[in-house]
């Protein structure tokens, strides 16, 4: 009597009405330098309200998928899926954006600004200080900020986090070489203030001089390097404890920012008042 092998069992058939879902899988866009990704609520959001960016794809959780603005589509899926799309460490908040960079600013699209203020970062290479200084930017009125082009991170990710929807409205412009960026600010008639804790001049006396004014940062620890510290009109120090040796460069582009913009402010009123009179 022959015995009949028993055949293994199929898996159940999961048709069309199935409820399990495929992990998104990470896209793919050409070259690396011609895509990158965004994430984080703020970061994420000011880019789907930038009519200049051009998206990809949008991932979003559930719930952060009600943040969503209309007009804009998202694959829906689970937080855990949107965190294996992103670079080891990316706090994304429930929503990740795949995007084109937007197109590069260049210098001269901002010479012919009046009363206006920039920031140049000389060997500031940590995205979270960079995107922490054009939060400042956006906040205290910049009209761009300057790096140089081989020291800059990707536009995107972390910089863009800790930037908080900044990059979207300050640009950031690459440039050859800073000594020379300053003199093509200075033949335009900017006034370029190097920030240097040796200086004997506290900025607050430095900003009485400046109408475009360029600000300009050195890196936490070496500071200004000599030949853009020649290069500046003035050098100016931030007033700070004499035990402190120094503050992080975010936060000395914040305190120099607000102090070009209270300057601006009280020569707008002084000059209102005169012309009452």
């Amino acid at each position: 009597m022959k015995h009949s092998r028993s055949r293994p069992q199929k898996p159940p058939y999961r048709g069309l009405d199935s409820k399990r879902k495929r992990a998104p899988r990470k896209p793919r866009a050409g070259k690396p330098e011609d895509h990158l990704w965004l994430w984080g609520t703020h970061a994420v959001l000011a880019a789907l309200n930038n009519p200049a960016r051009q998206i990809l794809q949008l991932y979003a959780s559930k719930n952060a998928a009600r943040h969503v603005p209309a007009g804009h589509s998202a694959i829906t899926t689970n937080p855990q899926d949107i965190t294996a799309l992103l670079p080891e460490g990316a706090v994304h908040q429930g929503l990740a954006l795949h995007t084109r960079p937007l197109v590069a600013p260049v210098l001269d699209s901002l010479l012919a600004q009046d009363n206006a203020v920039l920031v140049m970062l000389d060997g500031v290479t940590d995205p979270r200080n960079i995107g922490a200084i054009l939060r400042s930017c956006a906040a205290f009125g910049a009209a761009g900020a300057i790096m140089q082009a081989r020291h800059m991170p990707p536009p995107g990710g972390v910089l863009a986090k800790a930037a908080a929807g900044a990059l979207e409205r300050v640009p950031l412009i690459g440039v050859t070489n800073l000594a020379r960026a300053l003199g093509v600010l200075a033949d335009a008639g900017w006034f370029s203030i190097g920030l240097a804790g040796q200086s004997a001049a506290p900025i607050t006396a430095a900003l009485r001089h400046a109408g475009k004014l360029c600000l300009v940062l050195g890196a936490e620890g070496r500071g200004l390097r000599p030949n853009v510290a020649r290069h500046c009109d003035m050098l100016a120090r931030i007033p700070i404890a004499p035990d402190m040796e120094s503050l992080n460069v975010a936060t000395a582009a914040a305190i120099a920012l607000y102090e070009a913009g209270r300057g601006r402010d009280s020569k707008e009123r002084s000059s209102s008042a005169c012309a009452e009179g």
